[in-house]
């Protein structure tokens, strides 16, 4: 049946007056196709699967309910919580180490209960983090190349916890900085470096903590709670900024993670366990400015979210499918944009950097699916018929390099984002660089024994006593100097 197109011609004009009118008024054409289809050059997002031989394959991966991640990656490393008896484990695989992986390969096994929650560090890509359910958080260096024996020992253990620890997040900007949150409704900031908890938040949250997560410059915090609230919190003070009670009416998990513009971005469920996804404005949290319902599905959705290209990935945990939705500044602000789909379901999903993607097969995003048995990568790919590099797709972004030291932020310093070009890719600091950075945190693992502060600690504290005595001599001597012109 052939369908002809209508025009919204003004009523006084004929069908070809009309035509004459938009061939001479090409910016009416241009909105009147635009509310038609709303131009984006992320409409035709496709997302892949990679073939098996580039799979992980032949991994337990953890049969525990929890509602974490279960997989944190970087660009050297994947790793994954596995099943373990007698204790908690996970795995860390070089990138490279794809198909089949033996059952005898080494783990990072020190816990001695299950591991609930691991995360790369952001500025350190051999450094990572596990919570568990011994009520501990463990700091852990993996050696270049992978492990060959099994890792029992870590860096560093952070003990402050009654209760399971089952969120981690480093901070974004501030080196060795690290947000832990427990069943025991604690959350807790962590100076790394010297195996301190600085600041210790335990009469704000009633009940479980659903997820906490950093702002860009991590000068904010943002949680998600049982007691159906979303809190913005001041981290240095522990005090709550800003709180939205019922962000959604369903007693089911709410997760919530900032995006551009301080805005907020919230997954939740409806009173009739609908799913859904919202729009915050933090400066006027009495309504949404957008909510919209999704499905009937039980899986809590994990959100993530690309500042580069103002992307949020929807990845519901024992769905089979990854959802991705635009956000702008107008109106619906969360614009759907397509849906990957497969045949097995998700058990926990990786997020892999920026600097760590191929930015000359136009990829913006790379997810690592767990399975029951293996670890699938997926790739999310702008389809672009150049093989040249493309600015639009790639702005400047977050590179490994820190802006503050962890006593600087902790006494107020907010740092932004150091950014990279990853125009000829990415290249990794040298290893001396890193070096310095391992040493330091392994003197610390001993000299949390002994001496609660480590060598850098002793250094910035010397500096401060000599810059005091300068100040005090300084003032010594204008003081002298005033005395004798008065005696003049």
């Amino acid at each position: 049946m052939h369908m002809q197109q209508s025009y919204c011609s003004p009523p006084s004009l004929s069908l070809g007056a009309a035509a004459d009118f938009r061939k001479s008024d090409p910016q009416m054409e241009f909105t009147m196709s635009r509310k038609v289809v709303r131009s984006s050059k992320f409409r035709h997002v496709f997302g892949q699967a990679l073939k098996t031989d580039q799979c992980y394959d032949d991994i337990r991966i953890s049969q525990m309910t929890w509602d974490s991640n279960f997989c944190s990656v970087n660009p050297k490393f994947v790793a994954m919580i596995v099943d373990a008896s007698g204790g908690g484990a996970f795995m860390v695989l070089p990138m490279s180490k794809t198909g089949r992986i033996d059952m005898s390969y080494p783990t990072v096994c020190g816990h001695t209960g299950p591991v609930l929650d691991i995360e790369f560090c952001p500025h350190n890509d051999n450094i990572i983090a596990s919570g568990s359910e011994d009520c501990s958080v463990m700091i852990w260096e993996i050696p270049d190349g992978g492990l060959t024996s099994p890792l029992t020992e870590p860096v560093i253990k952070l003990e402050g916890h009654s209760k399971r620890v089952g969120i981690l997040s480093w901070h974004p900007t501030a080196h060795n900085v690290l947000l832990s949150a427990g069943c025991d409704n604690v959350l807790i900031l962590w100076n790394v470096a010297r195996g301190e908890a600085v600041v210790r938040m335990d009469s704000v949250h009633p009940d479980l903590i659903y997820s906490a997560c950093w702002n860009r410059d991590g000068s904010q915090i943002l949680t998600s709670c049982k007691d159906k609230t979303m809190r913005v919190l001041d981290p240095r003070k522990g005090t709550v900024l800003i709180e939205k009670e019922k962000p959604h009416d369903g007693s089911r998990p709410t997760r919530a993670v900032f995006v551009s513009d301080g805005k907020i971005l919230s997954t939740g469920f409806s009173r009739m366990s609908e799913r859904q996804v919202a729009l915050w404005d933090p400066n006027n949290f009495a309504e949404p400015l957008t909510l919209q319902e999704l499905d009937t599905s039980s899986g809590v959705l994990l959100p993530f979210f690309d500042p580069d290209t103002g992307i949020v990935y929807l990845c519901g945990k024992g769905d089979s499918s990854i959802r991705y939705f635009e956000v702008t500044d107008e109106a619906p602000y969360v614009h759907y944009l397509s849906m990957y789909g497969s045949k097995e379901s998700q058990k926990g999903m990786g997020y892999m950097p920026k600097r760590g993607l191929d930015v000359h097969k136009c990829e913006i995003a790379r997810f690592y699916k767990l399975h029951e048995r293996k670890c699938e990568p997926i790739v999310m790919t702008v389809p672009r018929k150049s093989d040249l590099f493309q600015d639009d797709l790639y702005p400047d972004t977050v590179g490994p390099e820190p802006s503050v030291e962890a006593d600087e932020w902790f006494q107020g310093k907010d740092g932004q984002p150091v950014l990279i070009s990853l125009k000829d890719g990415f290249v990794a600091p040298t290893k001396a660089k890193e070096f310095k950075v391992h040493k330091s945190l392994l003197k610390t693992s001993t000299a949390s024994a002994g001496n609660p502060h480590d060598n850098s600690g002793e250094v910035q504290s010397l500096r401060k006593e000599v810059k005091d005595l300068n100040a005090a001599v300084e003032e010594l001597t204008k003081r002298v100097k005033e005395l004798e012109s008065k005696q003049v």
